[in-house]
């Protein structure tokens, strides 16, 4: 008989997706589930950390340019006391606050200003890097555990698929074929996960980075700013 023949007149066996995660042990559904799910999570945070932080980039941006626009420091404090801010805006509004707290307080606790204003500052920056850090560490769990994850589904999966063929006694590639396929999904639905998880954490964490970079750098000259101002007041 001719091979294309024999070729045509075998069954045909389904291998799409859904077939391959519908007729897989139910072990490997569960492992592919929850790393549709993290998936899902993953790319959820993705979006979320670019919009934000994109909107600080523009925020820093904006306070900069008013910040060094020569505007007066208490007109600028007066003007984002009353608001809720974040990043930049916050470390000047925090550094303000306990400027004016030192000189309302008769000016007695002039002399360790400057040192209590550094660590303002550092807990200020702390808590906006923290703020801009959240959920990043589910990216890198995501990233490191998936593989390993939808490993485990593909072992139990080919597990399954041979204690199956060792009851039929039938080791043809029609039947080891589709068993052995459902593994695999878990496995690459594991890498699906965790690849854009590992690119986006490193890519995000960059951008952590450059912000806390950013705020230091204003940190250092507003308290010389203040420094400067308070050696005045205290000379005069």
């Amino acid at each position: 008989m001719n091979p294309a023949d024999v070729a045509q007149a075998a069954p045909q066996i389904d291998m799409s997706f859904w077939t391959l995660f519908w007729h897989a042990h139910i072990v490997v559904k569960l492992v592919m589930m929850g790393l549709i799910g993290a998936s899902v999570w993953c790319w959820s945070i993705i979006v979320d950390k670019t919009l934000l932080y994109r909107r600080t980039r523009k925020d820093m941006d904006a306070f900069e340019e008013v910040f060094w626009s020569g505007r007066s420091l208490e007109e600028l404090y007066r003007d984002l006391a009353g608001k809720p801010v974040n990043d930049m805006a916050a470390v000047f509004v925090a550094a303000m606050r306990e400027w004016k707290r030192s000189f309302e307080n008769g000016g007695r606790s002039v002399a360790s200003l400057s040192q209590r204003i550094d660590k303002v500052l550092d807990v200020t920056i702390q808590r906006e890097t923290e703020r801009l850090e959240s959920k990043l560490l589910v990216l890198s769990t995501i990233a490191s555990a998936a593989p390993f994850i939808g490993l485990f589904g593909t072992v139990w999966g080919i597990m399954t698929s041979f204690t199956a063929i060792a009851v039929s006694k039938n080791s043809s590639l029609a039947v080891v074929a589709p068993g052995i396929a459902e593994a695999l999904f878990a496995t690459a639905i594991g890498l699906f996960a965790a690849i854009p998880a590992l690119m986006a954490y490193n890519k995000l964490q960059a951008e952590v980075a450059k912000a806390q970079g950013r705020l230091e750098a204003f940190a250092d000259e507003f308290s010389a700013i203040l420094s400067r101002q308070i050696d005045e007041r205290m000379a005069a």
